[in-house]
């Protein structure tokens, strides 16, 4: 059987965070959890923070985003995002401080605090956790 596969690009504002052929890739949609294979239709939707995982020539590999958009067309994969960093790149010290700080704002309830920021921070900060600690 052939080992088929498609091109893939996950990009920040900031840089490409990772450009390559993979087999497949999965991610955290805002309506739930899919997949694409080589071959797949294409579709447009969005994705929420949480965990990318992308199986290449390194292997199976895990990378936390926050929501962005998933584009599928006929010659490749194209994710773009506000952050991306691949699972052993996580400072776990730093993403525990963030959901702290996250959880003492909403609970502080200030009468002029974004919640939908802070919200978006717990969110990153719950992901990036979860996705440091999976891949140990």
């Amino acid at each position: 059987m052939l080992d088929r596969q498609f091109s893939v690009e996950i990009r920040t504002p900031e840089k490409l965070v990772y450009q390559g052929e993979v087999k497949s890739i999965h991610a955290s949609g805002t309506n739930g959890a899919f997949q694409v294979l080589t071959g797949h239709i294409p579709f447009l939707t969005t994705i929420e923070s949480g965990e990318l995982i992308v199986e290449d020539h390194h292997g199976i590999r895990s990378m936390v985003t926050s929501s962005g958009v998933f584009e599928v067309l006929r010659d490749g994969v194209t994710v773009l995002v506000e952050s991306a960093e691949w699972s052993n790149e996580i400072d776990t010290q730093r993403a525990e401080e963030a959901l702290q700080r996250a959880r003492e704002q909403l609970a502080s309830q200030l009468p002029d605090m974004d919640y939908i920021f802070v919200e978006l921070a717990l969110a990153r900060a719950v992901a990036r956790l979860k996705v440091a600690k999976s891949s140990r």
